[in-house]
């Protein structure tokens, strides 16, 4: 039986994904992905155009947006079967660099190697072509999935090089991908008194300033990030980068000032501790 291997650009993926569900694009920050649901998506789609073929695997595109390792949404999609986690780089303004030269590369070889008959590809990007058109001379079937409006976001090039298109609906897209409400963060308690942590009992008081913020920011958080934060810490420590730089922000306007050294360790113990307690409400441990 021939297989297929389906290959995801998550940078297209939330960029036209956003626009499809809100007319216009959204910040990545703002997006919520239910990982599995996307999975059946794409396996559904791929069982569609390769109805003969088995699944290889999903492989999964991304920038490197915490830096050297994978965020927590990241780990989550690298930990679920059948998925093969890629990272490219973020650049200083947000877009992703090396992405597309991994999709080639991965679909040349596949298809050199006669590890795949057919390819699912999830992208609009005109500079995966020449990895298309050399995987095609190698007997590949590339069927190009785009996101409605797919000729809007999508290379014509790209839509004539390859074999088959389809366009997932509005509707497809809302049934894993969602837009958080710009919902102000639950505010602390407002305190009296000095919180200079140098005066007085002004480290106390900020200390329970923080731990209030760090609670409204955790209570904030989706399913899918929580999930998120239960497998990135079952190989890494702390708060993820991308949370945390979201984090810090929040606690230093809710003080008024830059956060010291200490109460930077005091709001990532805080962050750790009010996940567990919602994890453990919830009945994930």
């Amino acid at each position: 039986m021939d297989r297929v291997a389906i290959f995801v650009d998550a940078g297209y993926l939330f960029a036209q994904g956003s626009v499809a569900l809100s007319g216009s694009r959204v910040r990545r920050e703002r997006l919520a992905l239910e990982p599995v649901a996307a999975v059946h998506a794409l396996k559904s789609i791929a069982a569609e155009q390769a109805s003969d073929c088995r699944i290889l695997r999903i492989y999964w595109y991304d920038g490197a947006l915490g830096g050297p390792r994978a965020t927590a949404e990241q780990s989550h999609i690298a930990n679920l079967d059948d998925v093969k986690l890629r990272l490219g780089m973020v650049n200083g303004v947000g877009e992703q660099k090396g992405v597309d030269s991994l999709i080639v590369t991965d679909l040349i070889e596949l298809a050199r190697l006669k590890s795949i008959s057919d390819a699912v590809l999830l992208s609009g990007d005109e500079d995966v072509r020449v990895g298309v058109q050399i995987a095609q001379n190698y007997g590949v079937r590339l069927h190009l999935l785009g996101i409605e409006p797919a000729r809007g976001s999508q290379s014509a090039n790209l839509l004539q090089e390859a074999d088959t298109t389809r366009e997932w609906s509005r509707d497809t897209i809302a049934s894993f991908l969602s837009i958080k409400p710009e919902t102000p963060i639950p505010a602390a308690p407002v305190f009296e008194g000095n919180l200079d942590p140098l005066v007085g009992d002004g480290a106390a008081r900020a200390e329970e300033r923080i731990a209030g913020l760090v609670r409204g920011f955790v209570s904030a958080l989706s399913t899918s990030e929580l999930q998120g934060i239960i497998v990135y810490w079952e190989t890494s420590r702390g708060v993820p980068m991308e949370l945390d730089r979201r984090l810090l922000p929040t606690c230093r306007d809710g003080l008024g000032r830059e956060l010291d050294r200490e109460e930077i360790r005091h709001m990532r113990a805080e962050f750790q501790q009010a996940v567990r307690a919602m994890i453990a409400v919830a009945g994930g441990g």
